[in-house]
């Protein structure tokens, strides 16, 4: 039936280490791609060789950040555990079965100390320019959103204390804006004064972290963490990404992101986001750049049931006058320092009206609506939005940025971290992006030469796939 297995544990063969490794191994493919002499001529400055201990090879402990964040170590002593025992590890680093790996805590050191802080961002760089130069980046279709990670902190150990505000980015432009139209109506300007970045405001702050922010949203528990605002193409080639507290809204850390995109590529043409990011600022700034926002369908706030529906009131821009259902007239009175444009009804017409409580007029009989100054825009968007091409590019987020978060998340474990401090988390962050643009790059230019691919992917998508037509 059976026969009891002999033990071969310490059998001696003849052999090295590159038989040993599978020909199709992922270590293989980066190697193939890979190149590591700007490392060395970057680094040097850094090392003395006439001097004290004979030092590691600095590649080799960037090979060791490398293994972490492509097989989704935790950290970087299980890290250093791993490559002990397996081959295909050793292979990669350059090592023999025999030879000693450097400690990790070696390998913490020269990146906390040695090592610039702009490290990180270089390895980025250098990947994300060799997939751009193989024509892997289509960034035709540019997709951006955010995504939590839990930070190193404990949620309990949190005071509150106060905190100004930061002004935002089109605050000024926008305060002129709103002047100009009070003044045209015979209103005070607003003063500079009353901006609110001069005013503060109650935060919880982490004793542990202070760096990490509180996020709660819906019906997930609160807790401590850090978001990754990220950009990607339609591959799921993360162009780059902006790391900021968990309570930092999406909208407000888009510019951000999108500068850095918006300058770096020239061929942009559509921005797909989600409901986060419909605000008239940013539509107005994608507008204006030449390029689409591609936006989700939004409930208009202030919708009651039962009552007429926001797009029911036609808003006559020659006029500046909005007309109801019942075919009342509402006019532009002032502009509040949110830029919002308040247009009333005459109450004379709203009481006589038999529709006043379907309308949602006050009891006076007044009917008010407010209209965003940069409101057309958001219309623009919401028109893009109904077209056969705004429908297929919004379906794609699944398949691009909601994927670039479910596998960093699930395969390159990014739920949580160990770091502390805004600054190493970003590096972190950008070496996990990194790492799965160099495998996306290492599998694509394995069994093709790389413009061969891209031949053959630049005809299915933009000939067979009317979304890239």
């Amino acid at each position: 039936m059976w026969e009891k297995q002999t033990d071969n544990r310490r059998d001696v063969a003849i052999t090295d280490i590159d038989a040993l490794v599978p020909k199709d191994h992922l270590v293989r493919k980066i190697e193939k791609v890979m190149d590591y002499e700007w490392l060395y001529e970057r680094l040097e400055r850094y090392y003395c060789p006439d001097k004290g201990r004979p030092g590691t090879d600095p590649v080799v402990l960037i090979k060791m950040v490398l293994i972490q964040h492509l097989f989704g170590i935790p950290s970087l002593r299980q890290t250093y555990e791993r490559i002990c025992d397996t081959i295909s590890y050793r292979w990669f680093l350059g090592y023999s079965l025999l030879d000693s790996i450097p400690h990790f805590a070696t390998v913490s050191y020269a990146f906390c100390k040695r090592f610039p802080p702009e490290l990180a961002a270089e390895i980025f760089e250098h990947i994300l320019n060799k997939a751009i130069n193989n024509k892997m980046v289509d960034s035709a279709a540019v997709f951006i959103d955010g995504t939590h990670i839990k930070a190193s902190a404990n949620k309990k150990k949190v005071q509150k204390e106060q905190v100004r505000k930061t002004a935002l980015i089109y605050e000024e432009q926008l305060r002129k804006e709103v002047n100009a139209e009070r003044e045209a109506l015979g209103k005070e300007p607003y003063d500079d004064d009353d901006s609110s970045g001069g005013s503060t405001v109650e935060k919880a702050v982490s004793t542990t972290d202070p760096d990490c922010g509180v996020y709660h949203k819906g019906e997930h528990e609160k807790q401590l963490a850090y978001e990754a605002h990220t950009a990607c193409d339609r591959h799921g080639m993360v162009l780059d990404v902006e790391v900021t507290a968990g309570n930092v809204s999406d909208s407000v850390a888009f510019d951000a992101i999108y500068d850095k995109v918006i300058n770096r590529f020239d061929d942009v043409q559509f921005v797909v986001m989600d409901a986060g990011y419909k605000k008239p600022w940013i539509t107005k700034k994608v507008f204006e750049d030449s390029c689409i926002p591609v936006l989700p369908y939004t409930r208009a706030p202030g919708t009651v049931e039962g009552r007429f529906r926001p797009y029911e009131y036609k808003y006559d821009e020659t006029s500046d006058t909005i007309t109801c259902p019942q075919g009342n007239t509402l006019r532009h009175t002032t502009t509040n320092k949110e830029g919002k444009r308040v247009y009333r009804s005459t109450p004379k017409e709203c009481r006589e009206c038999p529709f006043r409580k379907t309308c949602g007029a006050s009891e006076l009989g007044q009917r008010v609506i407010e209209r965003h100054i940069w409101q057309e825009y958001i219309d623009l968007a919401n028109a893009v939005r109904k077209t056969d091409r705004g429908k297929q590019l919004y379906a794609l987020r699944k398949e691009t940025i909601e994927r670039v978060f479910a596998d960093a998340k699930e395969k390159h474990a990014m739920r949580y971290t160990t770091m502390r401090g805004l600054a190493k988390v970003e590096t972190w962050v950008r070496l996990k992006f990194a790492c799965m643009n160099l495998k996306k790059l290492a599998t694509w230019g394995w069994n093709k030469p790389l413009h061969c691919r891209f031949v053959y992917t630049f005809f299915f998508d933009h000939v067979q796939n009317p979304a890239f037509a």
